[in-house]
């Protein structure tokens, strides 16, 4: 079996990455600070509209999927048997 080494190693390096682009991609962002919060607020807010407006509709069609996938495994089962 091949030795793998550690991987703690790799961890702090992986979030040593995140830091990095987190920092650039502040530096580097169109936006100042208040008007970036003020765009991601807006956003969560019409997001927050949109789910209300059409939520039973989102959740009826995700029953409907259910259902059918259900349906498939259950048919899947059956064919296996056989």
């Amino acid at each position: 079996m091949a030795y793998r080494g550690d991987m703690s190693g790799k961890f702090w390096w992986f979030l040593a990455g995140i830091g990095a682009g987190s920092v650039i991609a502040l530096l580097w962002a169109p936006r100042s600070g208040r008007e970036t919060r003020r765009y991601i607020s807006r956003s969560v807010e019409g997001a927050g509209e949109y789910l209300t407006e059409h939520g039973q509709e989102i959740m009826d069609k995700g029953r409907e999927f259910a259902g059918e996938a259900a349906h498939l495994v259950a048919r899947g089962r059956k064919l296996a048997r056989v």
